[in-house]
């Protein structure tokens, strides 16, 4: 049985009409919208008009800042530190907004307001959905008011009492060239940022800390860069019987050792044969984590470190205050330099025997390369000195050393100045912050302080290496020419002597690459020149 099978049909196609949106009219301006996508039936126009998506986000704040430290509160008790106008400050004020959270933000910037207004605009540009379908970016400002609240470090460091660690940093020597330079170090690299207090003391300095790691922080700096013992001790402040918790004050004794450059060492015999067999009568050129001494005879050089020094702790047999002035009469170069010195034979006179005798000295001296015939040079007269030094008794009843013990050893070149040259530099220093106490120095006090501080600038001019280990900034012009037209006027009123205008053209000079340009910008005391009180 066959099955009848249909033949295809073909169906004419009918051509897809397009399908109109339906389009209606705005309810407030009666522009036409699409209605499908519309939402309210209003355009996007009206919508910017008529929806604020900025609503209940503040207009106004306050932010405080502490005017001591200036820096900024960020809640709860968080302080910040923030440049004006910085990334930092602006995330501050952007935190300071409620309402902020619910908004996209798309910019943020800045407005330029007087600085002693004590207010900060910022423009602030927001995007969030308005109505189904519709995105809406607003921008608006925001004005904040600048309220100064002291934080709780500043108000430590006000208050009596309150510091929790203290340095005490000492060094039994008679003159203050090594705490200077010490705190051209700590200045150099802010080791002082920490602290609360600085408080001068007679043989030193206190360093106050508001937390034990910044007192063992500053600690641990010092033994860096000088060659120090520490010793620390705590005291029980307060107890807790309930929870076992207790409050301590910490004290963090550091000494320095008192021996300092350009001192006249005796070594002990034992120690100087350790060392190298050096000699054991030694001039000290360098103090840094450790002793250098050099044998002007000889040119050796030897090293004593802290922990060998501390082990059989000995002092210095002279120091600068005892240094007399000797005039060249004649140098001969006898050896190869040695780094920066050339060993030489001179023949010199004291300054005060000239024309009164021909007492002269000859000596081998470690100078050979500044030293020419005419020249002033400070040395230690060691013929008919006494010494109460057991060391330097036992160099003298020694076979071996007591016929090496020279009578004079020369140290650094002198050069003559006038007065004007020291307030003539095109330098300073800069000087940290310290409570002198409740007494102010006497009058003696304060006239061996300058002298100890223009001391200090003269090695800093004389020797290159101190040089390149501190932070010299250039003079503020404006104070120089007053200071230069002054110097004018005293010497249009008197004769200069000409002897004096012939040394002080070989003073040593620094350079203008070697000084930083930020001193006028740093707020610190220039004492560079100090007025005697």
């Amino acid at each position: 049985m066959s099955m009848d099978i249909d033949a295809p049909v073909s169906i004419a196609h009918r051509p897809s009409i397009p399908q109109s949106s339906a389009t209606i009219l705005c309810c407030n301006c009666g522009a036409p919208i699409d209605g499908t996508s519309a939402a309210g039936a209003l355009c996007y126009d009206c919508i910017k008009l008529t929806v604020d998506i900025s609503q209940g986000i503040q207009r106004e704040a306050t932010i405080h800042m502490c005017r001591d430290c200036e820096r900024w509160l960020q809640p709860p008790s968080h302080w910040v530190t923030a440049a004006p106008e910085s990334r930092e400050l602006l995330a501050l004020c952007l935190r300071k907004l409620r309402g902020l959270s619910k908004v996209r933000i798309i910019d943020a910037s800045f407005l330029w307001t007087e600085p002693h207004s004590r207010r900060v605009k910022v423009k602030i540009t927001v995007q969030q959905e308005a109505l189904q379908g519709s995105i809406l970016q607003q921008t608006f400002e925001v004005e904040y008011v600048v309220a100064y609240h002291q934080c709780p470090d500043c108000a430590k460091s006000f208050t009596a009492n309150t510091w929790r660690a203290v340095v005490q940093l000492r060094q039994k020597v008679p003159h203050k060239r090594t705490f200077l330079y010490l705190e051209q170090l700590i200045l150099k690299h802010s080791a002082h940022k920490d602290t609360i207090n600085i408080k001068e003391t007679q043989n030193g300095l206190d360093f106050f800390f508001s937390q034990r790691n910044h007192a063992e922080k500053f600690v641990d700096f010092l033994t860096s860069v000088a060659p120090v013992r520490t010793k620390k001790s705590q005291e029980l402040i307060s107890m807790d019987i309930h929870t076992s918790s207790k409050s301590y004050k910490f004290s963090f004794s550091v000494e320095l050792i008192p021996i300092c450059k350009d001192d006249l060492v005796a070594l002990p015999i034992k120690l100087a044969k350790q060392i190298g067999n050096i000699a054991p009568l030694t001039l000290c050129y360098r103090v840094g984590t450790s002793i250098n001494l050099i044998d002007p005879n000889t040119l050796h050089t030897a090293d004593v470190a802290t922990p060998i020094y501390w082990r059989s702790p000995f002092a210095s047999l002279a120091d600068v205050k005892e240094l007399v002035e000797f005039i060249v009469m004649d140098i001969e170069v006898v050896g190869p330099p040695k780094g920066r010195f050339l060993l030489a034979e001179a023949t010199v006179a004291r300054a005060s025997d000239l024309g009164v005798n021909d007492t002269t000295y000859f000596v081998r001296t470690h100078l050979g390369g500044v030293l020419h015939a005419g020249d002033s040079v400070m040395g230690y007269h060691l013929t008919g000195t006494n010494f109460n030094n057991p060391q330097f008794e036992a160099l003298e009843d020694s076979n071996a050393y007591a016929s090496q013990i020279p009578e004079v050893v020369l140290v650094k070149k002198h050069y003559a100045r006038k007065k004007k040259s020291s307030k003539n530099r095109n330098w300073r220093l800069k000087r940290m912050a310290r409570d002198e106490g409740e007494m102010l120095p006497r009058k003696q006090d304060q006239e061996r302080m300058e002298q100890d501080f223009e001391m200090f600038l003269r090695d800093v001019e004389e020797d290159t290496e101190m040089r390149n280990t501190v932070a010299l900034y250039k003079a503020q012009q404006e104070k120089r020419r007053a200071e230069k037209m002054e110097i004018d006027a005293a010497e249009a009123a008197s004769v200069a002597d000409t002897d004096e205008t012939d040394g002080d053209d070989e003073l040593p000079k620094i350079d203008m690459e070697e000084l930083l340009d930020e001193f006028d910008e740093l707020h610190v005391e220039d004492e560079d020149v100090i007025q005697p009180g």
